[in-house]
């Protein structure tokens, strides 16, 4: 575990050296940790950086979030925005302090985010749309309020989007996520939107769906 940076994160070195070698930052999702997409790294290209992030704010016993959740009195759930938006930033600065630290191709940092880090991945992609050429969103939604303003103007033209969503998730409802790719055609963004048969997780048929997409 490195805590030298804005963030603390594992990292799986290259096995295939480049000059300049691209970048995988997998985000967790809300009570979870960055052990958690970790276990992805092994079954990806050996070409890649990849940093398993761990979100800031604590969430007994294990795990971490990158913003709160808060539930009102007749039990709606709803998000931390403010703390949503600094997350947001954060990540931001630790794309550029590992540019800085590992000899990784600016113009090939790929984000997969699973359920919060999903959400966190849109509002980044979008946000800034230089930073990143592909995201995978996991589970996750489209939530403008942790965007930037005016973000609809940005240049979008270099980002491509795997968003997937399980058909009968408990945690975020499919609905949701159905959204999605009516905003990103709006945009008109580069995307795969797939849905599994499966809970608030991720079906071995994604995972190669995804993985195909990233080696794509």
């Amino acid at each position: 575990m490195d805590t030298s940076l804005s963030i603390s994160y594992i990292l799986k070195e290259p096995k295939v050296i480049k000059d300049k070698n691209p970048l995988i930052i997998l985000l967790h999702g809300y009570g979870s940790n960055e052990e958690d997409l970790f276990s992805f790294a092994s079954e990806l290209s050996d070409e890649y950086y990849i940093v398993s992030a761990r979100a800031p704010y604590p969430v007994p016993p294990y795990g971490y979030a990158w913003y709160a959740i808060h539930f009102d009195a007749d039990a709606n759930k709803f998000s931390d925005d403010a703390q949503a938006i600094e997350s947001r930033e954060l990540i931001v600065k630790f794309i550029d302090e590992l540019l800085q630290k590992y000899p990784i191709d600016s113009n090939n940092v790929n984000l997969v985010g699973f359920s919060q880090g999903a959400i966190l991945s849109y509002s980044i992609a979008l946000s800034y749309p230089e930073k990143v050429n592909k995201v995978v969103a996991l589970s996750g939604y489209f939530n403008t309020n942790i965007i930037n303003e005016n973000f609809e103007s940005n240049d979008f033209s270099k980002i491509k989007f795997f968003a997937s969503h399980g058909t009968v998730d408990q945690v975020i409802p499919v609905d949701w996520a159905r959204q999605t790719p009516t905003v990103l055609k709006s945009l008109n963004i580069d995307f795969q939107y797939k849905e599994y048969p499966v809970g608030h997780g991720v079906h071995p048929l994604n995972f190669k769906d995804f993985k195909d997409f990233l080696e794509q």
